[in-house]
């Protein structure tokens, strides 16, 4: 019977033309399309229309009170040929995605697989006390105590103790302190919600997989993960990936907490700094929109590529 429903849809696709066949199968799941429909609208409106808005009013220049004029590729140039900051901006925000996406992404897989193995009671805990810091919006003042520019400072306080400093030192007023110390804030904070996918898909995965595996040859732990644990989550693996990169991209709200705007020497200004100062304080809109089409353009680049990557996991 299948075979023949088969038939003739593929007879009937034939006798029409590409626009008809698709209304034909709009209407036939008609209820599919009923259910996605509200979210589509919403992706529509704050997603797709705002980037199609951003890369046209990147050709132009405006100030939200005057009509746009056009200038073509000239906030392009301005920004690559004219504008230095823009480039420590890029630089800084590649250093630290090229650290904080990488590590904050396996530290999350690793931390749900340990906690994958401990009890219901014990891991419902032990989740939420890994969870909480990104979930937190006080846990910068934690970081701001314990490098605190004065005495009063727990790490200005144990180096003097120690004697191996003389005079306290100015840990986010420091350009060589100021990155390292982003970093590791953000690593801090970086088990969100990837680490909670994770943890889900690690529930998902059927225990008699394990035993068919012991079956067949698979014998310690690193072969589980390899062959039957990573090929079971390539869907919260791509999640957990695609939600590590746009946090690596975007984490100026942990330099802004801890060093203020600007940072000192513009030492960790990022894309999105010199995005918000051009948009939200100069009100340059046709020029940050044109920053805003780079940063978009480099975060599809860096989830195409670990799209391809991921693709391989297990084939």
């Amino acid at each position: 019977m299948s075979q023949k429903k088969e038939k003739k849809q593929a007879v009937a696709r034939n006798e029409m033309t590409k626009a008809q066949w698709t209304w034909h199968e709009i209407k036939r799941n008609k209820a599919a399309y009923l259910m996605v429909a509200p979210f589509m609208i919403i992706f529509t409106c704050f997603t797709i229309l705002p980037v199609v808005l951003s890369a046209v009013l990147s050709l132009t220049n405006f100030n939200l009170l005057q009509i746009p004029d056009f200038v073509g590729a000239d906030n392009y140039i301005r920004l690559f040929m004219n504008d230095d900051i823009f480039i420590i901006a890029c630089q800084n925000t590649l250093i630290f995605a090229a650290i904080v996406g990488p590590v904050s992404y396996i530290m999350s897989f690793l931390v749900a697989w340990f906690i994958n193995e401990l009890s219901p009671k014990i891991r419902a805990v032990v989740t939420l006390i890994f969870y909480a810091p990104s979930i937190s919006g006080n846990a910068y003042l934690i970081w701001k105590t314990l490098f605190s520019s004065d005495r009063y400072g727990w790490a200005n306080a144990m180096l003097l103790e120690m004697g191996m400093i003389d005079t306290e030192i100015a840990f986010f007023e420091d350009a060589d302190y100021v990155m390292p110390l982003c970093i590791i804030v953000a690593l801090w904070t970086s088990l969100g919600t990837s680490f909670l996918a994770f943890i889900a898909g690690l529930q998902g995965i059927d225990k008699a997989q394990f035993e068919a595996g012991a079956v067949d040859g698979v014998r310690n732990r690193w072969q589980e993960l390899y062959y039957i644990t990573l090929p079971n989550m390539k869907d919260q693996l791509m999640f957990g990936a695609i939600m590590s990169i746009t946090g690596s991209f975007g984490f100026g709200a942990v330099v802004d907490a801890l060093c203020g705007f600007p940072s000192v020497d513009y030492a960790a200004h990022t894309i999105v700094h010199h995005l918000n100062d051009y948009g939200g304080s100069r009100f340059e809109t046709g020029y940050a929109s044109a920053i805003a089409v780079i940063l978009f353009v480099i975060m599809v680049g860096a989830n195409a590529v670990v799209k391809k990557i991921i693709s391989k996991v297990g084939s």
